[in-house]
């Protein structure tokens, strides 16, 4: 299920509702009102909105082919289900949120400690001997 909240400042609330292991988990992320999930989301909400009068019964009498069934899945309706790692990452999200440490691990990833950093160290200095290697094999080839 998709929840909107919209805000004075440019700002969309999107709250969607996953199942994880028999728990019903809620996930709440706020992005600018111009951004392409957030008018991907107005869209379906507006689906939503244009749906739900039409399934309304009729004063005309004609039966409608989809009847309560129909009424009953729209409500029963499965929710979305989240892989572990979905929820892993939903989690060390929160944690660093809660914890307010974002800034701190980005300082710190790009600096020297870095992972990234070291792996674009070792890649140059592989490409670096490599040319070397590569050169002193061609200066040794007879022409």
């Amino acid at each position: 299920k998709l929840h909107e909240k919209p805000k004075d400042s440019g700002k969309v609330t999107i709250t969607k509702t996953f199942d994880f292991a028999g728990e019903e988990i809620k996930v709440t992320k706020e992005v600018d009102s111009n951004s392409k999930e957030a008018k991907s989301f107005l869209k379906q909400q507006e689906k939503l909105q244009s749906v739900a009068p039409a399934s309304l019964p009729t004063v005309s009498g004609v039966k409608r082919p989809s009847g309560m069934s129909s009424l009953l899945g729209k409500i029963g309706a499965k929710k979305q289900k989240m892989s572990t790692l979905e929820k892993s990452k939903l989690d060390w999200e929160n944690f660093k949120e809660e914890e307010g440490i974002v800034e701190e691990l980005a300082i710190h990833n790009r600096g020297k400690d870095g992972y990234i950093e070291r792996k674009a160290f070792l890649e140059r200095v592989d490409h670096r001997q490599f040319e070397i290697e590569r050169d002193i094999r061609l200066s040794r080839m007879k022409p």
